[in-house]
């Protein structure tokens, strides 16, 4: 006969499922499940979370999470304005315009642009959009870079950018000459080579090929106005045409990144730069703590470089570039630490994906050096034996430690689409979802919750506490009075928002 759960028992297990896959999943293809599965299983949680608990499923905003789901979140409560109960509608409206905000301009964009094929167009959502163009800094460069993203948002929520910005929008470089000198720049561009290099690199490739532009001198002369990103990214190209060599201001780049970047260079090149790797990952380890402070003791890492996390195509060395960016997070962090791989590594930074999963192994060695907490970063495949861990550590938690002194904990950072939650090793390890080693500090804050130690009320404050943090980060840097009254503000603060106006179609 099924046992009937408390309510408040199934609500939890329901917002830590949830809360640890926005953690991890992002709707791209993993090494064992494929991109179609990832999304369905993900548009489900979506939907079931906000249909039984729309209060938390709002304030996940905050907890953190990547930002796939953030932009998700924000496009399923415009969708359903209406139902927000008439509380929550202040704080609802502050997460959201803050969350647009804090997103990278192409997710956030990109949110406004699916508003419109997805025919939201309430009061709320026009304002958001209003608020959000209003607040950009450049929005020549924005008008420039994402055009088709702008116009669309602009159509859809009946705006007016008035001057210039307007006819560039709609009937781009063959109307006019333009006073605006980046505008003026991208008119010319099509009829010149010269103008086109000082457009954005994206921008201005398009317009390259165009003009039959050599690569090489392509990438030669628009290296100037590479980001950091961008120059991460053209690497591999850059390396392939000759004569070509662009620099990478490895100070300025975050830990996972570099990470992945140092992993995406050959083991010849990684021993030859392995002095200038090393302190650039120190140096991006150190601002990870300096942002989000992290005091461990004793701390035991077992980390996962089996073959499994060589990743997909969509997410290359992933879950391998977590685990080495959380060894230097961990290593940092703690008062005395050891690194226990599950193949043999000489030099964290020659490691590679192979072999097979044996947690059980690296775990018995770890458990064995009696450390005060054991980090697992592993996809939770655990093959080799099938389950070896979940038998080790029940043993170790019944048997040997009922006391508790040492904590164990498993960060995941591949989503699992057939259990809809990051895969865990048994019932006695709290799995938690991860996108980058950044989340460490947070997640491991989030444990308690995913171990079951911590009640309903609990999780409803700690999401509570992450949300006035938020708004009152959000509005110190647009130099604003933190609104802390949102939190549970009345409706009377903000206006109806069930007001619909027809999808307006593009201007021909």
């Amino acid at each position: 006969m099924a046992i009937a759960l408390p309510a408040e028992q199934v609500a939890r297990e329901d917002l830590v499922m949830f809360v640890n896959a926005c953690f991890s999943c992002t709707g791209q293809r993993e090494f064992y499940n494929d991109a179609r599965g990832q999304a369905v299983s993900i548009e489900f949680l979506h939907e079931y979370i906000l249909g039984n608990y729309r209060r938390l499923y709002a304030r996940t905003l905050a907890a953190g999470i990547n930002h796939f789901n953030r932009a998700q979140i924000v496009l399923n409560l415009l969708a359903t304005g209406r139902d927000t109960p008439s509380a929550d509608r202040a704080e609802e409206g502050a997460l959201i315009a803050a969350t647009l905000r804090a997103l990278p301009p192409p997710r956030a964009y990109r949110v406004l642009e699916l508003l419109r094929s997805r025919r939201i167009n309430n009061r709320r959502s026009r304002a958001i959009a209003r608020e959000y163009l209003a607040g950009r800094p450049d929005l020549d460069f924005d008008a420039v870079k994402y055009r088709s993203k702008l116009r669309s948002a602009v159509v859809h929520g009946h705006l007016k950018l008035g001057d210039e910005r307007g006819p560039f929008l709609f009937h781009g470089w063959r109307k006019r000459v333009y006073t605006r000198p980046l505008l003026e720049k991208f008119r010319q561009a099509h009829y010149t080579q010269e103008a086109l290099f000082e457009l954005p690199f994206t921008i201005a490739e398009g317009l390259a090929y165009k003009h039959g532009i050599p690569r090489a001198v392509f990438l030669e002369r628009i290296e100037p106005r590479l980001t950091q990103a961008e120059r991460m990214r053209l690497q591999g190209s850059a390396a392939r045409t000759k004569g070509v060599e662009l620099s990478v201001d490895l100070s300025r780049v975050p830990l996972t990144k570099l990470a992945l970047y140092a992993l995406s260079l050959a083991p010849a090149a990684r021993l030859e730069r392995r002095e200038e790797l090393h302190a650039a990952l120190s140096q991006a380890t150190a601002r990870t703590l300096g942002r989000a402070p992290l005091a461990l003791g004793r701390v035991a890492a077992v980390l996962d470089n089996s073959y499994s996390s060589s990743g997909s195509n969509e997410k290359r060395r992933r879950p391998l570039g977590v685990a080495l960016a959380a060894h230097y997070l961990l290593s940092a962090a703690a008062r005395e630490y050891r690194a226990f791989w599950t193949s043999r590594v000489e030099d964290p930074l020659l490691v590679g994906a192979r072999g097979q999963t044996d947690l059980s192994a690296p775990l018995l060695d770890a458990l064995e050096w009696a450390p005060d907490l054991v980090v697992v970063v592993s996809d939770g495949y655990d093959n080799g034996p099938p389950n070896a861990v979940a038998e080790l550590t029940r043993i170790f938690r019944t048997k040997l430690d009922p006391g508790r002194r040492t904590s164990i904990i498993h960060a995941n950072p591949v989503f699992d689409s057939e259990l809809f939650t990051p895969r865990a090793l048994g019932a006695c390890v709290p799995t938690v979802g991860v996108r980058d080693a950044e989340d460490l500090p947070t997640v491991l804050g989030f444990a308690r919750f995913a171990e079951g130690a911590a009640p309903l009320s609990e999780l409803e404050h700690y999401l509570a506490a992450r949300v006035r943090q938020m708004i009152e980060r959000d509005a110190r840097k647009r130099g604003v009075t933190a609104p802390l009254s949102l939190v549970g503000a009345s409706a009377s603060e903000v206006p109806p928002e069930d007001e619909e106006l027809p999808a307006v179609e593009e201007e021909a």
